[in-house]
């Protein structure tokens, strides 16, 4: 047999011994019987947020950036 077989072969048949045992920190079965506290979930619309916008002309932009630039003296 060729050793290239061996080395593919070693690693596979290695890992059939490692140990299986599950790790330490499980996650609970009993959920329902968990001391968390959790919001209850309510009905909310996926509009309820919605502003009807209708489409209107352009503006000059610099009326635009003055009314929105930070009140100040501007020295």
């Amino acid at each position: 047999m060729k050793p290239l077989f061996f080395v593919a072969v070693l690693p596979l048949f290695a890992s059939g011994c490692a140990s299986t045992l599950p790790p330490d920190v499980i996650a609970s079965g009993d959920l329902a019987a968990s001391q968390a506290q959790v919001r209850p979930l309510g009905y909310t619309s996926p509009v309820s947020g919605y502003t009807h916008r209708v489409p209107v002309d352009p503006q000059p932009w610099r009326n635009q950036n003055d009314a929105q630039a930070p009140q100040g003296d501007a020295s």
